[in-house]
């Protein structure tokens, strides 16, 4: 395991980051047709809401 120490401003682009990539996922879950695409798509969201939850 990993061990990240950040500082504030660090820790702000990152949650912004974050949550800017689940809002375009999102979107580009909604609108894609390929099943095996749109899975990875759900678990790539998974793994950012998880990263969400460590950050708070």
């Amino acid at each position: 395991m990993i061990e990240l120490k950040l500082n504030d401003a660090e820790e702000k682009v990152l949650a912004e980051t974050i949550e800017t990539s689940l809002g375009r996922l999102r979107d580009e879950i909604s609108h894609t047709d390929a099943r095996d695409y749109r899975d990875f798509l759900k678990q790539r969201k998974e793994i950012l809401l998880k990263l969400r939850e460590k950050l708070n």
